[in-house]
């Protein structure tokens, strides 16, 4: 879908795309690329809510992506990894209406968080989906923004080095 033409001294918010996705599928990773690619991308996350369509409060989002991830991958990514496939199970079936509703869907298992930031960038280029020609601030894991300065403005208040 191409955006209407507007005069160019009227600015227009950029469209909106969220990431939704099972712990550790690479929400926040995918985020943070499209974050530098322009796009306004956040991450929503649905996984610990009994809110079937929370992706979609607040503002409905321009796109919506899927990442899906099977339990062995969550282990590999993160050492936290302490739940069963019951509990991914879960989590899907938190996700259902999220997935049903997704325009695109990705098992992010075997993939690299570069091909998976390769496909999504490919296929919202190919939607026409308007973004800025600079980097957005990052945001955090939540989706708010982070702190622009002060000891805490490093990701998840950790030093790059650790």
């Amino acid at each position: 879908m191409v955006d209407p033409v507007v005069p160019p001294h009227i600015e227009r918010p950029l469209p909106l795309i969220k990431v939704v996705g099972v712990s550790a599928s690479g929400k926040s990773t995918l985020v943070a690329a499209l974050r530098l690619a322009g796009y306004h991308a956040r991450p929503v996350s649905q996984e610990h809510t009994s809110v079937p369509d929370l992706w979609r409060h607040f503002e409905v989002p321009r796109a919506l992506i899927y990442l899906d991830v099977s339990l062995a991958a969550q282990q590999a990514r993160r050492d936290d990894v302490s739940w069963s496939e019951a509990a991914r199970h879960e989590e899907v079936r938190r996700l259902a209406h999220a997935r049903e509703h997704a325009d695109v869907v990705i098992d992010t298992s075997a993939l690299s968080a570069s091909t998976i930031s390769t496909l999504v960038l490919a296929w919202l280029s190919s939607q026409e989906i308007r973004h800025a020609t600079a980097p957005l601030p990052i945001v955090g894991a939540t989706g708010a923004p982070l702190p622009t300065a002060g000891p805490r403005a490093r990701p998840y208040g950790r030093s790059l080095a650790s």
